[in-house]
């Protein structure tokens, strides 16, 4: 079991483990920084662990959705395993790599912010504990993990009642047990989650089609499509945020902020073959990137005319100006993307969670919030931007035909 984990764990930190080191320094640098900021507020008990669990449970299930993982896990099956032993080698890999280095950030954050006694301290580590196992022992069920909700349902209501008892620690541990007992009659190969293609499922084509790529793409990729729906929802919440302040100013906020969808924009980083077909194979990059920037446009205005639709329900008038100033953003920030995923694509990561929380995902949103600041101060300034954008793409043209 010890040479399962060092095979897994080195393709998450490093074959020297190096990442783990410079992960805590990380978290320790901004640790102090927000705690000498003197940034305080209070966050109760329930609320501080139900944050912690539910965002440990959502990278870990990111973790073990990952392909990358399942393609290094076959490898191992060609050898001769214990099935315990194989099931929590791996689990405890992707259990260390979620709580260093997803969660070891959330939690800097909130010691930093909030003051915590030992108590909270070991109630957040063990709650993060308990969602890693508890992820991955509904993700173990297949096609049973519909009970999963009902069993995180339970163990929430379960906490919201506990959290501030004597009892809460020994329930949680308890649920750890429960998760852990789950494991160990666990099939390992239901680990494995790729997904074979059967050729007699597809159809000939004589011709190649970009946009039927990332349709399949996405359809293979549910939890891509489920954050698009994410989006949407906060298009229709954004509205009820904004509605009181300055109106001119805020609504070109939203569109920037609904920019901010992180899978569609790394489609080149996340599938290192194809990388490596659009670069090498000749004509590619006029092939691939045009239809590539129009798809994106096409995802950022659907969620903008959610966001002005609901806007025009629940706030006021929608003016042509409106309209155009999200066909502007939604443009943009597609044309931003593209030129980024082509002339600076994420490299080195080790699995697709990595993309997923790539500070770079913040580059375009934060140059869109920077334009939306200045077109909200003038309306001058949103066909200058339309003039800048057109230069932009008719740039980005002529070095795609170059």
């Amino acid at each position: 079991m010890r040479m399962m984990f060092k095979v897994f764990a080195k393709k998450l930190f490093g074959s020297r483990y190096e990442r783990i080191g410079k992960t805590l320094l990380t978290y320790l640098i901004l640790f102090w920084g927000l705690r000498i900021a003197g940034f305080q507020i209070q966050i109760r008990p329930f609320i501080l662990y139900l944050m912690v669990g539910t965002f440990t449970a959502g990278g870990m299930w990111q973790a073990l959705s990952s392909r990358d993982m399942a393609e290094n896990m076959k490898n191992m099956f060609m050898l001769p395993f214990g099935r315990r032993h194989m099931i929590f080698a791996y689990v405890s890999a992707l259990g260390s790599y979620t709580l260093l280095v997803r969660t070891g950030a959330l939690l800097a954050v909130m010691f930093a912010v909030s003051p915590c006694d030992g108590l909270k301290i070991a109630g957040c580590i063990l709650c993060a504990c308990n969602a890693a196992i508890m992820s991955a022992g509904v993700y173990s069920w297949g096609k049973y993990r519909g009970a999963g909700a009902v069993w995180a349902g339970d163990f929430i209501i379960l906490l919201f009642w506990t959290c501030e008892s004597r009892a809460f620690l020994p329930i949680v541990v308890g649920n750890m047990l429960a998760g852990t007992a789950a494991l160990c009659v666990a099939d390992a190969y239901s680990f494995f989650n790729i997904k074979e293609q059967s050729r007699r499922h597809q159809k000939a084509r004589h011709r190649y089609s970009v946009w039927r790529y990332l349709l399949r793409y996405l359809m293979d990729h549910k939890n891509y499509l489920v954050n698009t729906v994410a989006m949407w929802g906060v298009a229709c919440i954004l509205p009820v945020l904004f509605g009181n302040m300055d109106h001119v100013f805020v609504l070109p906020v939203g569109f920037a902020i609904l920019s901010l969808n992180t899978p569609i924009c790394i489609l080149l980083s996340c599938d290192p073959a194809l990388e490596q077909a659009v670069r090498s194979l000749p004509g590619q990059k006029k092939t691939f990137c045009i239809p590539y920037c129009l798809f994106i446009f096409l995802v950022n205005m659907a969620a903008d005319a959610i966001y002005l639709l609901s806007w025009r329900l629940l706030v006021g008038e929608v003016t042509p100006l409106h309209v155009f100033t999200a066909v502007l953003f939604a443009l943009q920030s597609a044309v931003a993307s593209v030129a980024l995923e082509w002339f600076y694509p994420v490299r080195g990561w080790k699995i697709e969670s990595d993309l997923w929380h790539c500070p770079r995902k913040y580059v375009v949103p934060a140059v869109m919030m920077l334009i939306s600041g200045i077109s909200g101060s003038a309306s001058w300034a949103v066909y200058a931007l339309g003039v800048f954008l057109a230069a932009e793409c008719a740039a980005l043209y002529v070095k795609c035909c170059k």
